[in-house]
């Protein structure tokens, strides 16, 4: 199995797991590392905004899980000097439940909706109304003496963020005004994260050790400080409290984190895809259940950084695996013409 605690999903974590993220987010902009072009557009239009004593524009941010959204999200709030109201796609049921948390915002506030593309038909055509003109209508008792009203909302800005865009409808894709997308993070500016974090947890560590986490954090700051709190509970154990390069090593091969970041699952799935299905093309339901995995974690989780490291490969027929695929599990790639084929382009 993959290590839960270094899972980039959020909906994942344990209490304890959100706690320690929460207690390490940055809170303003000028602390947020990375995303460098996003940034520095957020911060235009937040000072645009209030200026002009406006509401923001709807804002989308999708990508990868565990890159920042709900952390932008709250430092979004937190420099428009508003208040933020937090919820997620499967919990908004109804309709009901959506007016409820859109009639408790004041004016300019903002509204977070993570995994905005689980809402249901009902409640997001509830919601085109809302982010277009403020209002909303609410049905009043039942059946013949069913009547609605309509009801003035304070102006607001909804944040939503997603990891799968591709499932958003065009009728609400359409009503973000800012659509901004959240690339992983380089090594550089993970380390950066890693320092930043042990020095909150008062946590001593080298600048080796807190490169090599960053190294196998696959571009992901989530996974990059819950690998940090693993080397600390394994240098406190193990040695003398600090992480220093070779506790780092230690605890990265006791958790089967490989030099690329790939841990158990990622090559269970390449494995599956080389092993037992010759390489591809095989569709994502097929390689979910060879692994015992959700398909829907495989691609939301797993399959981007698979990809983006050139260890997979879409097709129209499915997923094939590369030639770095194959030498990373030290398998021979197939012969075709008596030569090496090479899958990537």
């Amino acid at each position: 199995m993959s290590n839960p605690h270094i899972h980039p999903d959020e909906t994942q974590l344990t209490a304890a797991e959100k706690a320690f993220e929460n207690n390490i987010r940055p809170r303003e902009i000028a602390e947020f590392a990375g995303q460098e072009g996003l940034v520095e557009n957020l911060r235009v239009f937040i000072r645009a905004a209030a200026m002009r004593g406006e509401a923001l524009d709807h804002v989308l941010f999708h990508g990868p899980p565990g890159l920042g959204k709900t952390t932008l999200s709250r430092i979004v709030s937190h420099e428009l000097g508003v208040n933020i109201r937090e919820t997620s796609g499967p919990v908004i049921e109804k309709p009901g439940d959506l007016a409820g948390l859109l009639t408790s915002l004041e004016e300019r506030d903002v509204l977070f909706i993570d995994e905005i593309h689980r809402l249901s038909t009902v409640v997001e055509e509830y919601l085109y109304a809302a982010m277009e003109d403020f209002k909303i209508d609410i049905m009043i008792d039942s059946g013949p003496n069913a009547r609605s009203i309509q009801l003035n909302l304070q102006p607001f800005t909804l944040i939503g963020a997603t990891t799968r865009s591709g499932l958003l409808t065009a009728p609400l894709l359409s009503r973000f005004g800012i659509k901004s997308r959240l690339e992983y993070y380089t090594a550089d500016t993970l380390q950066h994260i890693v320092e930043r974090s042990a020095q909150l947890l008062q946590t001593a560590i080298s600048p080796e050790a807190a490169k090599e986490i960053a190294g196998r954090s696959r571009g992901t700051p989530r996974i990059a400080n819950g690998l940090l709190r693993r080397m600390r509970d394994f240098a406190q154990v193990m040695g003398n409290g600090k992480v220093d390069i070779a506790i780092a090593r230690m605890g990265l091969k006791a958790l089967n984190v490989d030099e690329y970041g790939l841990d158990d699952m990622d090559n269970r799935i390449l494995s599956a895809i080389i092993d037992k299905f010759k390489g591809g093309p095989v569709g994502i339901n097929t390689i979910a259940t060879a692994v015992g995995e959700e398909p829907g974690t495989l691609e939301e989780v797993y399959e981007p950084f698979l990809i983006q490291e050139g260890f997979i490969k879409r097709t129209p027929r499915g997923r094939e695996a590369t030639d770095k695929a194959y030498r990373h599990l030290g398998r021979v790639p197939p012969q075709w013409g008596g030569s090496q084929e090479l899958f990537t382009k």
